[in-house]
């Protein structure tokens, strides 16, 4: 089954904000290179969620997982997102599409944060 991982942010105005994403794709495509990875935008810089995951069809995929990289559930993922969701999921309905917790929520990356914040005392 072929299966992809979607990055899923907010967008901005400037293209620079977007460079750790890149980054985030690039190692997680070192880490598994036979997963396909892509990045995704709400708003403000392309592409949208609705056309990566267009792109993924036309390509085969048959499973899609989107990682929100928020840090936090405001009004965009408590309201927005899941609207994109069922629509992408409406449209798509031979793929299999699920979303993770934000990033912000995983312990994870808390206790990365932490260690890094406790680092930034050395």
């Amino acid at each position: 089954m072929k299966q992809a991982l979607i990055l899923f942010g907010h967008g901005a105005r400037d293209p620079r904000w977007a460079e750790p994403f890149h980054k985030l794709q690039t190692q997680l495509q070192r880490a598994d290179p036979e997963l396909s990875v892509s990045l995704a935008y709400l708003e403000l810089m392309p592409p949208s969620l609705l056309d990566v995951i267009t792109g993924l069809a036309d390509q085969g995929f048959q499973r899609v997982s989107i990682v929100p990289v928020f840090f936090g559930q405001g009004g965009h993922l408590r309201k927005d997102f899941p609207v994109l969701l069922e629509e992408c999921r409406t449209r798509f309905p031979a793929i299999e599409i699920s979303a993770t917790p934000t990033v912000g929520e995983w312990d994870l990356v808390l206790q990365s944060i932490v260690a890094g914040a406790l680092q930034s005392l050395k």
